[in-house]
């Protein structure tokens, strides 16, 4: 006996069997136990969801011998030959190969005979959306006022190439695509009831690749069986789908975040060794990149279906959120342009490369998100801060093009020579002199200045910025950090840090994060409270500004809302 592939032998023969689709399901079940069948079904939905099998279970139910209800008997004639698809008052057509309005006028010149052995003839017309206009203007009548003894039953996976007129007639069933977690589970079903050795990894894979369709999902199944002799194995299925080991992908996120350039490279080589699809590299470095995001904000929600539960979990505490969410807008961004690159590997390098120069800035996850979009535009297109190099103009409304009287700026830092302040108003920020000189830090002030001095970058310079100055005696300074940046606590940017303090005091500087919030500003704070400052500034210099108000005044303008900005 010839071999019968997965997708026909377990083909669902009632409703019961059926994976998913429990609300069209319940529709058809109670419509066929209380006897309120209409006369006409769409089922719509993407390939491989149960489109065909749910009408043909239906066909079944309403001609079973046994008595129209929602569970036939799967026993009688009627029922295994529907089953075995030789049924004769079962018309099967396919209206992608008859598409012209000659086969369905020949296709209704037999609706008015009686069935010749159920109780209903059901037309079952599969991509009914393939036929003609000319075809549906002839099936219209026909599909409103048929003889009481047809049922039509159509299905279609466009189902907006259909007319409004025949979706008017026909009760329209839209079928899910099937969840990653349900398709799985069946093929593990299954694989026990076939007595076939699997690994959950390797199902979890080939249902990710089916996509949404248990078809797609029982055809790969058949492969990777076939592929891995007996068996269904992780390697061999990734093999088989040509996907990269998960395991080799996590690393460089490791690399992301310790800023290790040199090691993210060399993981990039050692993948290349492999002939890789880049583009599936890049997609499962971005699914990874989700998982984290959900690893640091609902840590419950994150499975173990992949088994890199305990990985990212470790991961989300060393990763800064924000920093999470730049890199995946950047993975996104740089995945519809990697087929502009001259290489498949330039291109996810130079993605790689924007991850680690690009950090999120320390107001917050919106600026990080519009530094992403800024850097995969081209040039013209959008400014980030590290363009803004020439002076610009003053600050003017986008409808007035008459030069403003200018803002005033933000205090300049100022010389060596100044002294040591603990002022925190808009004063000019004092620069420091070596603690041998001038003695220990003080005042916010103070160490903003310092903060704005050392060498410091990334990470590093955001526990610095986020970091409030409690006191500073001997060679120990007390840092406050300001609520909501407990991620920033990491020991290598604390190194950093102290490093570079090490450095500017010519001898070694202990530093003691304290609990509690602090009633001292940080250098953020600080920056923030100056930039509102000057756009307040450069908002009450255009509403003073006597020539504005005249041009306004005589051309019935208005300024529109934020379009001022202050001059750098």
């Amino acid at each position: 006996m010839s071999y019968q592939v997965l997708a026909r032998k377990w083909r669902p023969r009632n409703f019961p069997e059926m994976v998913g689709q429990t609300h069209v399901l319940r529709a058809l079940i109670n419509a066929l136990d209380n006897d309120r069948l209409h006369h006409a079904f769409l089922f719509t939905g993407t390939r491989g969801v149960g489109k065909t099998s749910v009408a043909r279970i239906l066909a079944k139910s309403i001609n079973c011998e046994q008595g129209m209800s929602s569970t036939p008997c799967g026993v009688c004639s009627t029922c295994r030959e529907i089953d075995e698809g030789r049924f004769v008052d079962l018309i099967e057509v396919d209206a992608a190969s008859r598409t012209k309005v000659e086969d369905t006028r020949e296709l209704l010149e037999n609706v008015q005979y009686a069935p010749t052995r159920g109780r209903y003839k059901v037309y079952l017309i599969d991509e009914v959306h393939m036929l003609s206009n000319h075809s549906f203007n002839a099936l219209l009548k026909t599909l409103e006022e048929p003889p009481p003894h047809v049922k039509f039953l159509l299905a279609t996976t466009d189902p907006q190439k259909l007319p409004v007129t025949i979706l008017s007639r026909c009760l329209q069933f839209n079928l899910k695509r099937l969840p990653l977690e349900l398709i799985r589970d069946h093929l593990a079903h299954i694989l026990e009831q076939e007595a076939v050795a699997s690994e959950v990894q390797a199902l979890t894979a080939l249902a990710r690749a089916a996509d949404g369709s248990m078809r797609d999902a029982l055809s790969l199944l058949d492969q990777a069986i076939a592929y891995g002799h007996g068996q269904v194995t992780t390697a061999e299925v990734q093999e088989m789908l040509g996907t990269i080991d998960r395991e080799r992908v996590l690393p460089m996120l490791q690399h992301l975040s310790d800023g290790d350039g040199e090691g993210l490279m060399t993981a990039v080589s050692q993948l290349a060794e492999q002939s890789p699809d880049f583009a599936g590299v890049l997609a499962e470095l971005n699914t990874l990149l989700q998982r984290l995001a959900l690893a640091q904000q609902v840590p419950a929600a994150l499975d173990d279906t992949m088994g890199d539960r305990e990985a990212l979990l470790a991961l989300a505490s060393q990763m800064n959120p924000e920093q999470v969410q730049l890199y995946y807008q950047i993975g996104i961004i740089g995945r519809r342009d990697l087929p502009l690159a001259p290489d498949p590997r330039i291109g996810f390098e130079m993605v790689l490369l924007r991850m680690l120069a690009f950090q999120p800035a320390s107001g917050g996850a919106a600026r990080a998100a519009s530094a992403a979009v800024a850097s995969s535009q081209p040039a013209g297109a959008g400014t980030t801060e590290r363009r803004a190099a020439a002076p610009k103009p003053a600050a003017t409304p986008s409808v007035v093009k008459e030069e403003a009287p200018p803002v005033t700026p933000v205090a300049p830092v100022p010389t060596p020579s100044t002294p040591l302040s603990s002022n925190t108003t808009e004063t000019p920020l004092p620069d420091l002199a070596p603690a041998t000189a001038a003695g220990p830090i003080e005042g916010a002030s103070a160490w903003a200045s310092l903060v704005a001095k050392l060498p410091l970058s990334g990470m590093t310079r955001q526990l610095a910025e986020n970091s409030a100055l409690i006191r500073h005696q001997g060679n120990v300074i007390e840092l406050a950090l300001e609520p909501g940046c407990d991620h920033l606590r990491n020991p290598k940017w604390e190194e950093g840090l102290s490093q570079a303090l090490e450095m500017y005091f010519g001898s070694r500087q202990r530093l003691q994060f304290v609990d509690g919030i602090s009633e001292t500003t940080t250098p953020q704070q600080l920056r923030k409270e100056r930039e509102v400052a000057r756009q307040e500034a450069a908002e009450a210099a255009l509403q003073e500004d006597p020539a504005l108000q005249s041009i306004l005044e005589q051309f019935g303008g208005e300024i529109e809302p934020g379009s001022i900005r202050p001059a750098e």
